[in-house]
C-alpha cells in the first residue's frame, strides 16, 4: 500500500478517536455537570447546618450561662435570706420549750397573785355602824364593835397584818424573780442564741433543775412562816374577838389563796423539771445539727 493511503487511514483512525473521545466527553458532560451541581448543593447544605448549629450552640451558650446564673443568684438570695432570718424566729414560741417557758411564767404568774391577793386585803376592822342608815342596820346592834372592843379590833389587825407580811413578799419576790428569768430565756429562744452558743442550753437545764428543787424548800418555808403566824397569839386573839361578834373569816387556817399558791408551787416543780430535760435535749439536737452543717460545708 502507497504511504499517501496509510497515512490517510492513519488520519481517519485519530479522526475517528477524536470523534469518538469528543462524543464520549459530550455525552457524559451533562451527568458531571449534575453531580457537580448536586455535591455543591448538598456542601451547601451542610454549611447551612454547620452555621445553623453553630448558631444554636452560641444562643444555647448565652442562655444557659444566663439560666446559671440565675440559679446561682437565686440561691444566693435564698441563703442570703435564710441567714436574716436566722436573726429570730418566732415560731419558736409554739415550741414546746417555749410552750414550756411560758407555761413558767403563767405560774410564777399566779404564784404572784396568791400572794398578792392576801397581802394588799388589810382586813382591819370598820366601824360601819357609824355610819348609820343601811349600814348601822345590817351592821349595828349586837355585831357591831364599840368603845375600847372596837380600838382593840383594829390594833390586832394592823399587828396581824404586819406579822403575815414576811412570807407573802418573800413569795411575790421569788414569784416575780423567776418570771423575770422565764422571759429572758424565752427572749434567748426566739433571737436563737442558744443556736448560737449550745452551752447556753446547759446552763439553763442546770438553773431549771435548781430551781424546780428549789420550789420544795421555799413551799415549805410559805407554809411553815405561814402556820407560825396563824398560831401566834396576836392571830388567836383576832379570831376569838370576831367569833364574839358572829363575823366570819377570819379564822386562823389556811385560806384559798394560800393553798392555791402551795399548788401552783407545786405545779412549778415539774414544770421547771420538764423545761431542764428539754434544754438538755436541744443541746443534743444543736449539737448534731451542727456537725451535719459542718460536714456539708466541708463537702462544698
Amino acid at each position: 500500500m502507497p504511504e499517501s493511503g496509510r497515512h490517510h487511514e492513519r488520519r481517519d483512525v485519530y479522526n475517528s478517536r477524536d470523534y469518538s473521545h469528543s462524543g464520549d466527553h459530550n455525552s457524559y458532560d451533562p451527568r458531571g455537570r449534575n453531580q457537580k451541581l448536586r455535591d455543591m448543593d448538598e456542601r451547601g447544605l451542610a454549611g447551612d447546618r454547620r452555621a445553623k448549629q453553630n448558631r444554636d450552640h452560641n444562643h444555647e451558650g448565652p442562655s444557659r450561662l444566663s439560666r446559671e446564673t440565675s440559679v446561682f443568684n437565686s440561691e444566693g438570695e435564698y441563703y442570703e435570706r435564710q441567714h436574716k432570718q436566722t436573726l429570730y424566729n418566732l415560731r419558736y414560741i409554739l415550741s414546746t420549750r417555749g410552750l414550756c417557758q411560758i407555761m413558767e411564767l403563767c405560774v410564777n404568774l399566779l404564784i404572784v397573785i396568791c400572794a398578792g391577793v392576801p397581802y394588799s386585803n388589810n382586813g382591819g376592822y370598820r366601824d360601819l355602824a357609824s355610819l348609820g342608815g343601811l349600814y348601822h342596820y345590817y351592821y349595828g346592834g349586837a355585831n357591831a364593835f364599840t368603845g375600847s372592843d372596837a380600838d382593840r379590833v383594829k390594833e390586832l389587825d394592823q399587828l396581824f397584818h404586819q406579822l403575815k407580811r414576811p412570807p407573802y413578799v418573800f413569795t411575790m419576790a421569788c414569784g416575780g424573780v423567776l418570771m423575770i428569768y422565764a422571759c429572758a430565756m424565752l427572749a434567748l429562744g426566739i433571737f436563737r442564741v442558744p443556736y448560737r452558743w449550745p452551752p447556753v442550753l446547759l446552763g439553763e437545764a442546770l438553773l431549771n433543775l435548781l430551781i424546780g428543787l428549789g420550789y420544795i424548800p421555799a413551799l415549805a418555808f410559805y407554809f411553815i412562816k405561814l402556820q407560825e403566824t396563824y398560831n401566834d397569839p396576836i392571830c388567836k386573839e383576832r379570831e376569838q374577838m370576831y367569833k364574839s361578834k358572829g363575823h366570819k373569816g377570819f379564822d386562823c387556817q389556811f385560806h384559798g389563796a394560800d393553798i392555791a399558791g402551795g399548788l401552783f408551787g407545786v405545779l412549778g416543780v415539774f414544770v421547771f423539771v420538764f423545761g431542764a430535760v428539754l434544754a438538755v435535749r436541744a443541746f443534743r439536737s444543736v449539737r448534731e445539727l451542727k456537725k451535719q452543717r459542718t460536714n456539708e460545708d466541708s463537702r462544698f
